[in-house]
Formats: C-alpha cells, sequence, structure tokens
C-alpha cells in the first residue's frame, strides 16, 4: 500500500533553505521569528530555515535542539514587564557541528539552498580602520591557509563561505545566492563581501572571485532586537508558563525591526509579509540604529560597569548615566543625522525607554564587549564628522573616555567580569596604557581611530572627558 505524504513531509520535501550560520540568540530571537510569522500566516510556506555554526561552543545548544526538532520556547517582555511566550517552528533542519564543517558546507552547496545568512558579532569579519582585512589575526590566518579543494578546517566566516561557494560552483554552477549579513557593522552586505574578494583573492582564487561576483548578491540589512545571553531563570519561567521543559528557550524585548535592501539573487520569502521592510536603501535606518542605539548601549554598559552596577537598566535609570547617552545623541548625533526620514529625537526616546526595562536583565558584560570594533564601527564618525562641520562634539567625546578609563580598570584587573574582544591585542593595549601618557597613546591608535589617530583636536577632547569621567567617577563612588 502506498503511503501518502503529510503535509508537513511534502512542505519539507518541496521547500526552499535558507541557511543561517551562527546559533547564538540573537538569530534566534530575530530573523527564526520573521520566518516563523511568514510560515504561521501562511502567506508562504515554501523556505525551511537550516542552522549550523562555525565554532564548537555552540555544539551543546545545536544538539538540544536537535532533540526538540528545532522547535523552542521564545519569551517577549515589554518595557512594563508583561511577559508572552511563543513557540518557534521555523527552524527544519539541524546542522551537527564538526572540525571541517562538513555539513554546513554540503547544505550551502545545496541547490535548493538560496540564501545564507550570518551572525558573527562586529569582530567576526576582522576588517581594520580602513576596511582591510586583518590578516595577522590566527583564525583569519589559518583559513587563507586552508587547501582550495576543502581539506581545511574553516574556522572565520570567510573561510566557511568560501568552502561552500567552491562546493558550489562546482555541483551547481549556474545556482545563485544571496549573503546576508545579519550583524552590527555599518553598510554590513558591502563590508562582508568585500572582505569576502579580498580572501579569495589572498588565497589565489580568482575564479572563485569570478564566480561570486556573476551568482551572489549581499543586500546591506539592519536588524534589531535587543537579545541577552540566556538565564536558568528563563528556562524556569517558560515552564511555569507553558508546562514545557525547554533547555532551548530565551528571552528578548518585545521590540522588533529588520529593514534589508531588497537584492536578493536567487528569490526570497515574503518577508515583507511578516513586517520586514523592504528598500531600496537602508543607509538611514542603519546610520540611526548604529549611531543612537548601539553606541548609546555601548555609553551605559561602560558607565555602569565603572560605577559598580551589573545591568544596563540599572545604569539607564541613574539620571547621571542616562544623561551622559541623551546628551551624545541629542547634541552630536542628530546634527549628523539630519536630515532623516527618521523621527531622530522619538527614536532616540523609544531606545532609552527600552534600555530602562528591568525585565531584561541584559548584562554590562555582554554589551561592552568588543570595543575595539565598537569605537571605530559606531563612534569614530559622529566625532569625524562633527569636526568636519566645525561642531565641537564633547558630548561624543565622553564615549571613548569612558571606554579608556574601562579598559585601565581592565589592565588592573578591576573590572567585575571578563573583558571578551574579538579583535583587540591585550599585549598592546597593555604597553599603550603604561605609557608615560596613556590619553595621547590611546588617541594615536590607528585601529581605533584611523585617520583621526594622533589628531589634537580628538587628545585634547578626550583628555578632557576623561577628567570628567574621573570626576564623575569621584561624585558617583
Amino acid at each position: 500500500m502506498t503511503r501518502t505524504a503529510t503535509s508537513t513531509e511534502q512542505d519539507a520535501a518541496d521547500s526552499l533553505t535558507w541557511l543561517h550560520i551562527g546559533a547564538g540568540s540573537f538569530h534566534r530571537a530575530h530573523q527564526a521569528v520573521y520566518l516563523n510569522a511568514l510560515r504561521e500566516s501562511g502567506a508562504d510556506r515554501r523556505w525551511q530555515l537550516a542552522l549550523a555554526n562555525i565554532r564548537a561552543d555552540m555544539g551543546p545548544l545545536l544538539e538540544a535542539l536537535a532533540r526538540q526538532q528545532g522547535q523552542y520556547t521564545l519569551e517577549t517582555v515589554t518595557p512594563q514587564g508583561e511577559r508572552s511566550y511563543q513557540r518557534i517552528a521555523s527552524i527544519g533542519r539541524i546542522l551537527p557541528w564538526d572540525d571541517r564543517l562538513t555539513q554546513l558546507i554540503a547544505a550551502g552547496a545545496e541547490e535548493r539552498t538560496r540564501i545564507i545568512s550570518f551572525t558573527v558579532t562586529e569582530g567576526g569579519y576582522y576588517l581594520d580602520h580602513q576596511h582591510r582585512l586583518d590578516t595577522a589575526n590566527a583564525d583569519l590566518a589559518d583559513d587563507l591557509r586552508c587547501a582550495l579543494d576543502g581539506s581545511g578546517a574553516p574556522r572565520t566566516i570567510y573561510g566557511a563561505i568560501a568552502a561552500i561557494l567552491q562546493a558550489r560552483s562546482q555541483a551547481h554552477p549556474q545556482a545563485a545566492l544571496t549573503l546576508l549579513n545579519c550583524d552590527n557593522l555599518r553598510h554590513n552586505g558591502e563590508r562582508f563581501r568585500d572582505g569576502l574578494r579580498q580572501f579569495l583573492t589572498l588565497r589565489g582564487d580568482s575564479a572563485l572571485v569570478q564566480w561570486m561576483e556573476a551568482h551572489t548578491t549581499s543586500p546591506n540589512a539592519m536588524v534589531d532586537r535587543i537579545t541577552p545571553r540566556p538565564t536558568p531563570s528563563v528556562a524556569q519561567r517558560v515552564k511555569e508558563a507553558t508546562g514545557i521543559d525547554d533547555p532551548c528557550a530565551l528571552m528578548g524585548e518585545s521590540f522588533i525591526q529588520w529593514v534589508i535592501e531588497d537584492d536578493f539573487k536567487a528569490g526570497r520569502p515574503r518577508l515583507e509579509e511578516a513586517g520586514v521592510e523592504m528598500v531600496q536603501s537602508v543607509l538611514p535606518y542603519e546610520e540611526a540604529k548604529i549611531r543612537i542605539l548601539n553606541a548609546s548601549h555601548s555609553c551605559i554598559a561602560w558607565a555602569g560597569t565603572l560605577a559598580g552596577l551589573q545591568y544596563i537598566h540599572e545604569g539607564t535609570l541613574r539620571d547621571d548615566i542616562r544623561q551622559m547617552a541623551y546628551d551624545y545623541v541629542t547634541q552630536d548625533v542628530i546634527p549628523c543625522l539630519t536630515p532623516s526620514p527618521i523621527d531622530l529625537a522619538a527614536y532616540r526616546d523609544t531606545t532609552l525607554a527600552r534600555f530602562s526595562n528591568p525585565a531584561i536583565q541584559d548584562t554590562n558584560q555582554r554589551v561592552a564587549a568588543d570595543g575595539y570594533s565598537k569605537i571605530p564601527g559606531f563612534i569614530r564618525p559622529t566625532l569625524q564628522e562633527s569636526l568636519n562641520a566645525g561642531r565641537d562634539p564633547q558630548a561624543t567625546a565622553m564615549l571613548p573616555a569612558l571606554f579608556l578609563v574601562f579598559l585601565q580598570r581592565w589592565n588592573a584587573g578591576q573590572l567585575p567580569y571578563e573583558y571578551q574582544d574579538g579583535i583587540f591585542d591585550p599585549a598592546a593595549v597593555r604597553s599603550m596604557l603604561a605609557a608615560a601618557d596613556p590619553v595621547r597613546a590611546f588617541c594615536a591608535d590607528a585601529v581605533l581611530w584611523g585617520e583621526l589617530a594622533g589628531d589634537a583636536r580628538l587628545e585634547a577632547m578626550v583628555r578632557e572627558g576623561v577628567q570628567r569621567v574621573q570626576d564623575w567617577l569621584g561624585q558617583a563612588n
């Protein structure tokens, strides 16, 4: 007797694959949520997510997700403390990690895979202030030495994507693909694509560069949702609210946004039906988000850490710390970004309200990380543009001043947590902090400041900012 396939099985058989690299919380609280909404609406059920990771650290999570057929519970919390729970079932395939990324590369090479997205954090692109690859990085150097036949063990997004494109170009030479960056990186699609082009060129693979240019696109995108690292209390609340024991449960704020340039090479889901903003240019949204939200987030995390606080909301609810972020946006960012299609003052106020949500329990440790990517990416442009316009961006100078004092605490072993940074060189930073004039050495660091490095105006502003931070700490403590 012939068995008729169920509708679920038929969906899987007919589905197109959206492969995501990066199994951290953000993807599961953001991109996967949009795809879940689209599938549940019935507007577009053709697409199925496959989830993989480059590093071994997410191996246990992937195994736990596999035991749950990719499903998990998302808790969302409003600024007023209202909690809701949703079962997310858009991840149809879990690709287990192995040292050579065998299943990840194979899935990426499949003809039905039409989109590959990724979240590897800002530091995971290894770009210096001139957007050139930092080939001195050990992981990147290892990937550059990997054999072109795919026999290596990729450790970076460039190595993984290069291996996928190599396998895909051989198995399905006409199979187009969209490479979608979902990290907080200015011009993130362009930056990734240029980094990948540099990577392949350094490996001497001009043929694969040509294939990439002909068969792929890399649209810019802006993503936004605060998603703290899950704690045991999240799973406990999920159990109490739903009755489900879910080791993969996670929590995020109720706010969510995704803006993407509509430049998909091989088709796409009807994302607009799920609330994604499909636009011709993401630039104004990207600039507002990076400069207002991301930079002020870092400001509050560095200041909160220095003041002895653990969580972002604790700093945001303090008048002195909140005022630092408010002044930075109001006095310097808004003049730089005006005119804009966005109500920038309203966006500032919404952002600070989101940060003040005590239910999120977002840690200063998480947000304070990767300062060596955030200073050049989030903060330096406002300083540079303000100076070029003849303005004196004292409010913005407080942010690098906070970071310098933060680094001095790190150097003295006085931070309450381990500082994590994907691209800084600890020995070089300790040498800088040991200089006769640490402020001058800090402001001369080309990794942080690019063309502004050594600028007397920058040094004067940061020096004054450091004094203001020290005076503030004397009063605050």
